[in-house]
């Protein structure tokens, strides 16, 4: 851990400053925030929001990796409250899309947390100034969608995905022989 000239940690100054990419990658691989949380976050996860978010909001992130680490196989597809209208759960068991059926989306309420229980899916994501807007922002319904070319990663148990307001994401497409998908997304309120 790096210390200032008075011997406190950069990372208590934090909560009061700016994250930079140290800061922010120093407070990540702590994995104090993990809370004994088994899962692993996707290496696209941007540090830097995560760490600013995670800190305005402590409370809300540390009941959403509690039900992450949950028994997921052992619930039922539905929604689930996990703080109100603040963090829920939505479970899913579902067939994946064709590539071509997947929207890229982006929300702006809410941070997904993407997890797959059961099964394999590609991911993709993007940063948002990179995408086009085709469908406008629907504010009852917490999306956009975009028009974008990015990478897409395979999401499996054990690791899970951040996406962000910045973050244009492309989920739930068909991997070979994982026809059918369970999973969670968990839904965590954005600070201000």
């Amino acid at each position: 851990m790096s210390l200032n000239s008075t011997g406190t940690s950069k990372i208590k100054e934090t909560a009061n400053n700016t994250w930079n990419q140290n800061s922010a990658a120093e407070w990540f691989n702590k994995e104090e925030w993990k809370n004994g949380l088994s899962l692993k976050p996707h290496e696209t996860t941007n540090k830097i929001t995560f760490a600013e978010q995670y800190r305005k909001n402590k409370t809300a992130w540390d009941k959403a990796f509690k039900f992450l680490g949950g028994n997921l196989e052992g619930k039922e597809p539905g929604k689930y409250e996990i703080d109100g209208d603040d963090v829920y759960a939505i479970i899913t068991e579902a067939p994946s899309k064709e590539p071509e059926m997947a929207k890229w989306e982006a929300h702006e309420k809410f941070v997904d947390i993407q997890y797959v229980i059961k099964g394999e899916e590609e991911i993709g994501i993007i940063p948002l100034s990179t995408a086009t807007v085709s469908k406008p922002y629907d504010e009852a319904n917490d999306y956009a969608n975009y028009e974008a070319e990015g990478k897409s990663y395979t999401a499996k148990p054990g690791t899970f995905f951040l996406f962000f307001p910045d973050d244009v994401h492309r989920p739930n497409i068909l991997v070979k022989g994982y026809e059918v998908v369970k999973k969670v997304v968990i839904k965590v309120r954005v600070a201000d």
